[in-house]
Parts: C-alpha cells; structure tokens; sequence
C-alpha cells in the first residue's frame, strides 16, 4: 500500500468520519429521546413512532453534517443547501427510515426484542452505508460548483 494514500486516508477520512459521528451520537440521543416521548406519552406505534423520529433526527444531521462534518466542502447558499437537503434525505433518509423499519420489524415485530435495543442496532448498521453515500454523494468535493 502506498504510505501517501495510507496516510491521506488518516489525514482526511478519519476525523470525518469522526465528525460524522460525533453528529451521529448526538443524533442518536435525539432520536432515542423523540422515539420513547412518541410512544410512551404519545402511544404512537412502534413504527410510526419510530419513522418520525428518524426523519426528524436526519433533518437534524443534515444541519450539523453540513455546519461541521463537511463544512469544508459546503458553498453557504440556500440553493446549494436545499439541493444536499434533498439528495441528504434521498440518500441517509431512506437508508435511515427504511432500514430502520426493516430491522425494527424483524427485531421488535419478530423477535420481540425491546424497541429501543432494536433502534439502537438499526442506527448502528445504517451509519456506515449512510457515511459513505454522504462522503461521495451528499456532499461531495465539487457539491460547491454544482449548478
């Protein structure tokens, strides 16, 4: 392995993907705080509950990924935010809801697993996917110029 690139992937990948979770742990507080208020309080279904809370915690690390993960990449105009909100929400968001769904209908719905426990194992397997589509995707180098 070429040490330049070995040492480019310590110098650039790594404290994003350590920015990317930070972001993502936080986001995790949120959406274990708005899944239990749903469906304790609120007696949402798990799922429904469970969908909500997701795609409010996206709309949430849109924000930050974009302020502080890849604030780097990111040109400051409504537009160009609005475009990576939409590819954001294509991209994380359906990885995010759908397989947290998924994984929460199978653990929780078929397992009987307790729907935090499942939660907190569907964000966990969703993060790399949604990572890595955000990287190369969402905000990618040239997102700035994109017209």
């Amino acid at each position: 392995m070429n040490p330049q690139a070995s040492g480019s992937v310590r110098t650039k990948i790594l404290p994003r993907w350590w920015r990317f979770n930070v972001v993502g742990g936080i986001g995790v507080a949120l959406q274990f705080a708005l899944l239990f208020l749903l469906r304790s309080t609120f007696h949402f279904n798990y799922l429904a509950a469970a969908a909500l809370a997701v795609e409010m915690t996206v709309v949430h690390n849109f924000l930050w990924h974009e302020r502080y993960t890849w604030a780097d990449r990111v040109q400051r105009s409504w537009r160009e935010s609005w475009s990576r909100m939409l590819r954001f929400n294509l991209t994380n968001g359906a990885v995010s809801i759908g397989g947290n769904l998924a994984l929460m209908k199978i653990m929780v719905g078929i397992g009987h697993m307790n729907y935090l426990a499942a939660n907190l194992v569907a964000i966990v397997v969703c993060s790399l996917f949604n990572f890595l589509l955000s990287d190369a995707y969402v905000f990618e180098r040239s997102s700035g110029t994109r017209r």
